[in-house]
């Protein structure tokens, strides 16, 4: 199994015991709540993977180092 496997499960695993949690309750959100808890980590271990360079960590994302520096700046990692 690859890694993006593993995670894919990992996040299915954890959506099915939120819901099954929530025992019928109604949620809303989920979209969101699920960006945010898996955003700060990834943004936290890649800066760490890339030691501290932007230029590099955006690299290693995909993204437009602006872009990177907004997402550290929103979950104040800068």
């Amino acid at each position: 199994m690859t890694g993006t496997n593993n995670i894919s499960a990992f996040i299915r695993n954890a959506l099915q015991d939120y819901f099954d949690r929530l025992d019928g309750e109604k949620t809303s959100g989920v979209y969101c709540m699920v960006l945010k808890s898996v955003e700060r980590p990834m943004l936290e271990i890649v800066m760490e993977e890339a030691k501290g360079n932007q230029t590099l960590a955006a690299e290693m994302l995909g993204i437009n180092r602006n872009t990177l520096r907004r997402k550290l700046g929103d979950y104040d990692l800068l």
